[in-house]
């Protein structure tokens, strides 16, 4: 503590983190009693993907940006530890705050926890049990080192009790990424995504693809393909694809999709262009973690191709669904969704005040 002053750096890294970013920083800026530092990684660093992100949000300027780019995980983690040690050691805050399961989660939060500074993870506790996905182990890595876990549904509680986290670390206090939703709508809805993409609304399928089990392996992403081609000549497919997605799909034969005017590939959109696309839509298929909570609030149907969530909340009480990722499994899901739309509540806690009831916590244990 300087100054009597909390000091808290804050990280993010990837555009998932920004939105769960954006309420905690605002929170901590009206403080008088606590000084931020903003530190962005630059895991994700193109306008698309970063800085269009802090400028819809409102996100101040980082104070400090690593710009480690891309690369492999090993080589990815280890450039994120080596460029923010110093940032820890001349800054020596009282706590940092991490958020969600990317590289530069885990990375920062190992390089506090050997240098005495307390660690927050906001979004704890989520689980697949699936550990071959990479941001399965950044999780479990994650929690296991934290000193306050902020979790967002029930299922995380339980998780990490399961784990051995002592009680008094665990604190349920809702989806801070819902915060960010809450207070964006009304903007959101001005945009004029929709014309410019000539759709309407409740009319078109929304897609959105970037695990590498799905698009790295080309006879899954083909098959993922084949069913919104054919979903295509139903609705139109609006599908706002990720690098990592574009640059497989040289390698496959796209004649079919290529020729389709319904299936429309575009590139990466802002927050607040994503948003209104996600809240007009008829259904949105994606094997994004934070998209089935997203839909869940908008209750606009969502169907993940993937054969787990660490989210199942959205299954339990939103409107989210899980499919293979075979054409005829995600065809068949399509229609029965179509067919009988599921409806959902918004879960406990949901409320827009996360990032405040984070905050009050952290202030009151230091």
């Amino acid at each position: 503590m300087t100054n009597g002053k909390l000091k808290i750096i804050c990280v993010c890294g990837a555009r998932p983190n920004f939105m769960k970013i954006a309420p905690i920083v605002d929170a901590l800026r009206g403080r008088d009693d606590v000084e931020t530092i903003l530190v962005h990684t630059g895991q994700h660093y193109d306008r698309a993907m970063s800085q269009l992100f802090f400028e819809e949000l409102g996100i101040p300027e980082p104070d400090v940006n690593l710009e480690v780019g891309s690369g492999s995980h090993a080589v990815q983690t280890g450039l994120i530890m080596q460029r923010f040690e110093p940032i820890c050691m001349a800054h020596k805050p009282d706590w940092l705050i991490v958020v969600g399961d990317v590289n530069s989660t885990i990375a920062c939060a190992m390089v506090a926890v050997k240098l005495g500074i307390k660690v927050a993870h906001v979004e704890a506790g989520l689980r697949s049990f699936d550990r071959t996905m990479p941001e399965e182990i950044n999780r479990l890595l994650t929690d296991s080192i934290s000193d306050l876990l902020f979790v967002s549904e029930p299922s995380g509680v339980e998780n990490l009790c399961r784990e051995g986290i002592a009680n008094e670390k665990v604190h349920l206090v809702g989806n801070v990424m819902i915060d960010t939703l809450l207070r964006s709508k009304e903007r959101a809805s001005e945009s004029n995504i929709l014309d410019s993409l000539g759709v309407s609304s409740g009319g078109y399928v929304v897609v959105t693809l970037h695990r590498p089990s799905n698009v790295d392996d080309p006879n899954t992403f083909a098959s993922i393909l084949n069913a919104l081609k054919i979903i295509s000549d139903e609705l139109p497919v609006v599908f706002p694809i990720h690098p990592r997605s574009r640059a497989n799909l040289s390698t496959l034969d796209l004649d079919g999709v290529s020729k389709s005017t319904n299936f429309m590939m575009i590139d990466p959109l802002g927050y607040l262009d994503f948003l209104k696309l996600t809240m007009d839509a008829s259904m949105v298929l994606t094997d994004s973690g934070g998209i089935q909570e997203e839909t869940t609030i908008l209750g606009v149907p969502c169907l993940t191709l993937r054969e787990n969530t660490e989210r199942p909340i959205t299954l339990a009480e939103g409107t989210n669904r899980l499919t293979d990722c075979t054409t005829d499994a995600i065809l068949q899901a399509y229609r029965e969704i179509r067919a009988s739309p599921p409806s959902g509540k918004t879960p406990a806690l949901w409320d827009g005040h996360t990032a405040g009831r984070i905050i009050q916590i952290l202030v009151g244990s230091s």
